[in-house]
């Protein structure tokens, strides 16, 4: 599992080191960039909401079973 990770992160920075830094200039120059962030701001909080809803739900279900 370790050697899969470590086969993706290396793949990701390749991908990312090839990328042009002028789009990202460009995109900060217009103000894009921030819309970039808030977008995967509200992505990544959506899911950690959607995470501990689902523990929740999870752990009431455990303690229902062991109240049975």
């Amino acid at each position: 599992m370790k050697k899969i990770a470590f086969l993706l992160s290396f793949l990701i920075s390749l991908g990312l080191q090839s990328q042009e830094i002028a789009m990202a200039d460009e995109m900060r120059a217009n103000g894009k960039i921030y819309v970039v962030v808030a977008v995967l701001t509200a992505i990544l909080l959506g899911l950690i909401i959607y995470l501990i809803t689902i523990d929740r739900k999870l752990s009431r279900m455990e303690k229902e079973i062991d109240k049975k």
